[in-house]
């Protein structure tokens, strides 16, 4: 593929509004500068608070679209001359998507489908998803709906055939802070002196807002299409998270809801057999005829029954290293 020149770009973000969206046009802005910056979501509330942070007005290279992806005909206006797209919109509530399942399948799957097809017709270069480590061995029906996202982009590629329309994922875990963590959920339940846990042996990988859109954005950079970018990225303990955001509460156990896992994975044993180590990341290559592993020559083969879970994993975060990347929102 070209060289990904952000000035020259016209980049739409999917879920603009969200904690990931924010974050992402802060940082473009301020660093990437490119040509056009496209907001599309569909709560328009959201976008209003969003326009005051971030004005569409002068020469910001800013627009706000309403629009959902469950809709493939404002797909098709909203990327009209757009080169690259981070696809942020779901669905992702684990209890929210195991009580409305269909709903769950419309954005995440016919999301994902309405995507891909207006991408590859509009002449789009370059998509991202984002996806999760819950996609990895699901349990709960979000999980599944985002391996079928997977799937389906790293499919796309096949559908695009000779066009130059490329498509990509990165999976990572929990978002230290975003909305719907469960470290504001444990801020607020220090006031009563005790947090609800669900269970004491449970473990989970962590990435900062700041880190998971810098991480997205040097993939699509470096994305040739097909591939599943997975970072190295920290565990840690349930317990050790509750203890860090509310020292001093007394934990108590709720007993594991449905559709939730006491441990996650980011790379599966079978799907380890096609996946190259970097020296900060995974890259999951595809296993269709059409993929040639360019630029990724210098990725080292992973070993015979590897499994990059959060229980068995090398790095792991500490409570004052939780706190630092948390800062005032604890002490304050």
């Amino acid at each position: 593929m070209e060289p990904l020149d952000w000035s020259k770009a016209t980049v739409l973000i999917t879920g603009g509004t969200g904690s990931f969206g924010k974050k992402f046009v802060e940082i473009m802005l301020r660093e990437k500068r490119p040509k056009k910056l496209i907001v599309l979501s569909r709560d328009e509330l959201k976008q209003h608070d969003m326009r005051q942070m971030f004005p569409d007005i002068g020469d910001s290279p800013l627009r706000y679209f309403l629009g959902d992806v469950r809709d493939k005909d404002r797909l098709y206006r909203a990327f009209h001359g757009v080169d690259v797209v981070v696809h942020a919109a779901a669905l992702k509530q684990v209890p929210a998507c195991e009580y409305n399942p269909f709903e769950a399948v419309q954005t995440n799957i016919i999301g994902a489908k309405n995507i891909i097809d207006a991408a590859i017709d509009c002449g789009v270069k370059r998509i991202i998803a984002l996806s999760t480590d819950k996609a990895v061995n699901p349990v709960n029906l979000y999980g599944a709906t985002k391996q079928v996202a997977e799937k389906l982009f790293v499919q796309g590629n096949s559908y695009a055939g000779l066009a130059h329309t490329r498509f990509s994922c990165v999976r990572y875990g929990n978002v230290v802070g975003s909305r719907g963590s469960v470290i504001p959920l444990f801020l607020a339940q220090q006031k009563t002196g005790k947090v609800m846990v669900t269970d004491k042996r449970m473990t989970r990988f962590w990435i900062t807002l700041d880190q998971g859109v810098r991480f997205v954005i040097r993939c699509a950079e470096q994305m040739h299409g097909g591939e599943v970018f997975v970072p190295k990225v920290p565990s840690m303990r349930i317990t050790d998270l509750a203890e860090a955001v509310a020292p001093g509460c007394r934990i108590e156990l709720m007993g594991i809801r449905p559709g939730e896992k006491v441990h996650e994975v980011l790379i599966a044993e079978d799907e380890a057999r096609t996946t190259l180590e970097f020296d900060d990341m995974f890259v999951v290559t595809p296993m269709f005829p059409w993929w040639g592993g360019e630029g990724w020559q210098e990725g080292k083969p992973l070993p015979e029954g590897f499994r990059f879970a959060s229980e068995t994993n090398t790095l792991w975060m500490s409570q004052a290293e939780l706190r630092s990347l948390i800062g005032d929102s604890i002490n304050g």
